[in-house]
């Protein structure tokens, strides 16, 4: 079963076991939440009802992202300026959708 889920003003396509990294969410490591803003549910090409569906899932890390530097320069004027920025993320692993638990990975 896979589910569209919205957070951080972006959409994301998760099913059970998947590792998602988002924008910051409030939590630690270990710790559980619940995303409720499903967009829509399925399993292969048949559309399920998301009324009262929840995605579960557990923060694996709260993380930040590669650095970027932002350079402006003004031509002739003697204006340079360097900034950097580093977007704080959650990493997180999805356990269930709706009632669905999450099945182990088999080893091949």
């Amino acid at each position: 079963m896979f589910a569209i889920v919205r957070t951080g003003g972006k959409q994301y396509r998760v099913a059970a076991g998947d590792k998602i990294v988002v924008e910051k969410l409030e939590g630690e490591a270990g710790a559980s939440i619940t995303l409720g803003d499903i967009l829509l549910a399925g399993e292969g090409s048949e559309l399920k009802s998301v009324e009262g569906l929840t995605v579960s899932a557990e923060i694996i890390a709260q993380a930040k992202a590669d650095k970027v530097i932002v350079f402006k320069k003004r031509r002739r004027h003697n204006y340079r300026r360097k900034n950097g920025h580093r977007q704080q993320h959650t990493i997180l692993r999805i356990t269930a959708i709706g009632g669905e638990a999450a099945a182990p990975a088999a080893q091949a």
